[in-house]
């Protein structure tokens, strides 16, 4: 289907541009959120007729993100949840989550404008994209941690995963330490008593005598 863009859509076009898209892209999201008109001969001369209008107007959004953009732009939040030893969530982190936690921090964005292809599912910092205009668009950390103090390691760049996987190798290696150096001790005493054995004075032979 041919549509007449009346904003900007990342990876289509800008506005004014007349684009060929999927029948269900257009007909589930472009129409009913007002970012597409059909490409026909009477919708071509109303948004010609209304360009004008169309294109302030975006500018004015354009103008309000970038203003709010700086209470989001490099934020971060922590959220708190459950996970097994290998870091995967026992549940996941949402778009709706991710708002919750930015309102909390006294940054408003909607659902909509949280840019998220699928639920964070293990722990760990997410770099998040927050779309606030087609033309406007930040970047926010997601930090999901088991626990506060997990959280505080992360955010100092602190892999929580690798050293808890460290600390229960830890004690299997001083298992086997023991074991590997008496293994290493046993040749080093044969050595030593055949050395020892070689240095003893001969007995005199009963002709030496």
């Amino acid at each position: 289907m041919e549509v007449i863009l009346l904003e900007r859509v990342e990876k289509l076009g800008g506005i004014g541009d007349v684009v060929n898209v999927k029948n269900g892209f257009a007909r589930n999201y472009l129409l009913p959120n007002k970012k597409a008109l059909r490409a026909n001969e009477s919708n071509r001369k109303v948004f010609e007729a209304n360009r004008a209008k169309i294109e302030a107007d975006n500018a004015d959004r354009r103008t309000d993100a970038e203003k709010a953009a700086k209470g989001v732009d490099g934020k971060t939040v922590k959220l708190i949840r459950q996970a097994s030893n290998t870091g995967q969530l026992y549940g996941s982190v949402s778009a709706r989550d991710i708002v919750e936690a930015l309102e909390a921090e006294g940054a408003k964005v909607t659902k909509s404008q949280v840019v998220l292809d699928r639920p964070i599912k293990n722990i760990g910092v997410h770099d998040v994209k927050v779309a606030l205009h087609p033309e406007v668009a930040v970047t926010v950390k997601v930090n999901v941690a088991r626990s506060p103090e997990e959280a505080d390691l992360q955010a100092q760049g602190v892999d929580v995963l690798a050293q808890m996987f460290e600390e229960e190798a830890a004690p299997a290696a001083e298992e086997l330490a023991p074991e590997a150096t008496e293994e290493a001790a046993a040749p080093a005493e044969a050595e030593a008593e055949g050395a020892a054995e070689a240095s003893e004075p001969a007995e005199a032979t009963e002709d030496e005598q």
